[in-house]
């Protein structure tokens, strides 16, 4: 995939796969660069960051300074993953959840989050308590799994009884993220759409899930093809 992925093409795929907890991160963070401004010298809140390999991989490639922010996985092993990275100068490991962020209003240029803001990001009012962390004209962008048409109760394919049992109706569309978005005016949001290399992302994680999962995705790409990842972005005002 190194066409779609020039960047993450450079890692290690032995370390990416060790340390995974779900989709491949890297591209994730690939596909979501493309549609934000990440200069270097930037703070950047990397939200739901796991085993901080997007954070290693922002810092890396692009000159930020990033705060690796997750419930998860503990600060010392991220802090480990950071120093065998030789990134110990632009990537600080923070415990914390996501509704008790421990840092300053206004302290991020940027705050990402892939494949974890559907987690906690659906709530109305989540959003704003974000965004506070954001200086004025900050970009906030997420990639997470998303489906291609909202599914209601009664129209989900047989296939994604599963999934949908397994927490993915916390899964939307690009345009339900929009105006998710748009509710409390806090954003202007400059990107809504499915992240092109979405296929390409289910297919590759195949390998790496449980075995029902891996029904459903297979399922999907051979039916209706309703899997995707949703990519937003937005300005704070």
């Amino acid at each position: 995939m190194t066409d779609l992925f020039p960047r993450s093409a450079a890692y290690d795929e032995e370390w990416v796969n060790a340390n995974r907890m779900g989709p491949n991160v890297l591209w994730l963070a690939e596909s979501l660069a493309e549609r934000m401004t990440l200069e270097p010298g930037m703070r950047v809140m990397d939200l739901g960051c796991g085993k901080a390999l997007s954070s290693v991989f922002l810092a890396r490639e692009f000159g930020l300074e990033v705060w690796a922010t997750d419930l998860w996985i503990k600060p010392t092993e991220n802090w480990e993953r950071v120093r065998e990275a030789g990134l110990e100068g632009q990537v600080r490991p923070i415990y914390a959840e996501a509704h008790q962020l421990p840092y300053a209003e206004g302290f991020f240029d940027a705050i990402v989050s892939l494949d974890a803001y559907h987690y906690f990001g659906t709530a109305d009012l989540y959003l704003e308590n974000l965004a506070r962390f954001l200086r004025t004209d900050g970009h906030i962008g997420i990639v997470c799994p998303g489906f291609r048409r909202e599914l209601g109760p009664d129209d989900a394919p047989d296939y994604l009884s599963w999934y949908l049992r397994e927490g993915a109706y916390s899964f939307h569309t690009p345009d339900w993220w929009r105006d998710h978005w748009r509710k409390g005016g806090l954003v202007e949001v400059t990107c809504a759409d499915e992240a092109p290399e979405s296929d390409a992302i289910w297919q590759e994680f195949i390998p790496h899930t449980l075995p029902d999962e891996q029904a459903v995705i297979r399922d999907d790409a051979a039916g209706e093809r309703v899997l995707t990842f949703s990519r937003v972005v937005a300005r704070k005002r």
